[in-house]
């Protein structure tokens, strides 16, 4: 689950993780009382209108935008809010603004004295540890960094059985240059941050840039903050922030019914049980000449209501030309996916397109006696390979 940039921020700065302060806003009207307000409470006499969307990028998108008085926030939010932003994480379709965060300028008027870092937080799966990266390269794609300037690019792995030391964070500190009250900062903010990534069960941090002031602040100008759905049930409060808007609606129907779906640009519509499976179907697939529409793991407690979902959202898509439901009965019955095949069938009327069956393992044979005594247009297939050749021939 991800979280907008505002959201993030308020969730670092319970922790003592300080951050570029902000409001967001639903309209120009509320983004003009917004700028007022956080002039009152930081001084400040410019603002920054920032696009709250899950994706990256939006600053070279168009996405973020300075604004010199209240006329000129008005005027942006206006025009923000409603266009489609597209960034290199969108997609060439875009995502709709819907909100907008309010924000100080942090970079003052005049000052010259400051620097953007970069500063990361995620796990390392191949040693089990969590890591900090970080850069003094702030404020650009850090592929870019990690492709032209790699040097540039720290890590720091923390034990999680003892947390991140203070020697970690002060070494932190010394290897992005810094010294005196600077130094202090960036180690307070450090520790600070990575608490707050153990405490809210974070997948990831990204904070791009960090940034010291001119007088010596450091700050967190950006986040992005992305959850581990597993751990949810025990972040209630996080939980409830979740934007479906932002998210695809097929996705989220699947969850409904604990279907684990993602939508690729295919043109076989694919429904499997077991992620492994799944992925051996997709393969055998392409190699017949057609390509994955989408990655469908009904799991192992798959019946006829979970099926006929799955039929649905598989169909749709626009460009689909077949079904491959592909599925060993290990622990799911094939009647039980049988059966729900039936009630796709009757319950979503003609399907045009063709329909190819593999079932194998538990119940195997009660499932295809099912289905072929249903009267369905149904192709049975025995392999894999079979399969793999009915795709070839219909597709």
């Amino acid at each position: 689950m991800n979280l907008h940039e505002y959201q993030g921020k308020e969730t670092l700065k319970s922790f003592g993780v300080r951050i570029q302060e902000g409001i967001v806003a639903d309209t120009p009207e509320e983004a003009v009382e917004a700028a007022k307000k956080l002039t009152e409470q930081t001084g400040t006499s410019w603002w920054v209108v920032k696009a709250q969307i899950h994706a990256g990028g939006r600053g070279k998108g168009g996405g973020v935008k300075l604004a010199k008085n209240l006329d000129e926030v008005k005027a942006i939010t206006d025009k923000m809010l409603g266009m489609q932003l597209i960034t290199h994480q969108t997609g060439p379709e875009g995502k709709k603004v819907r909100k907008v965060l309010v924000a100080q300028d942090v970079y003052y008027p005049g000052e010259t004295e400051t620097s953007e870092y970069y500063m990361s937080v995620l796990l390392n799966r191949a040693t089990g540890r969590n890591i900090i990266m970080y850069s003094t390269e702030g404020g650009m794609d850090i592929e870019t960094v990690a492709d032209k300037t790699p040097h540039l690019i720290f890590k720091e792995e923390v034990d999680p059985k003892v947390g991140l030391l203070p020697f970690q964070a002060r070494k932190i500190a010394f290897d992005l240059g810094l010294s005196g009250l600077a130094f202090k900062e960036m180690t307070k903010f450090v520790s600070a941050l990575y608490t707050a990534y153990v405490s809210i069960d974070a997948s990831m941090f990204e904070i791009n840039p960090v940034l010291k002031t001119s007088d010596n602040k450091i700050l967190a100008v950006d986040s992005k903050v992305n959850l581990d759905d597993n751990a949810l049930y025990r972040q209630k409060d996080l939980e409830a922030m979740r934007d479906f808007a932002e998210e695809d609606a097929a996705e989220v129907e699947a969850q409904k019914y604990n279907l684990n779906f993602i939508k690729l640009d295919g043109n076989v519509g694919c429904m499997v049980n077991g992620a492994g499976l799944a992925m051996a179907t997709m393969d055998i697939i392409k190699q017949s000449g057609g390509s994955p529409a989408n990655f469908l793991d009904v799991g192992g407690t798959a019946n006829a209501e979970t099926v006929e979902a799955g039929f649905r959202l598989i169909l749709q898509e626009p460009g689909i030309k077949a079904i491959l439901l592909n599925i060993f009965g290990g622990i799911v019955r094939c009647d039980r996916v049988a059966q729900g095949v039936v009630d796709a069938y009757k319950s979503i009327g003609d399907i045009k397109i063709p329909v190819i069956v593999r079932l194998q393992g538990t119940n195997a044979v009660e499932g295809k006696e099912l289905i072929d005594g249903s009267g369905l247009k149904v192709h049975s297939a025995i392999t894999l390979q079979e399969a793999a050749d009915l795709v070839k021939e219909l597709v």
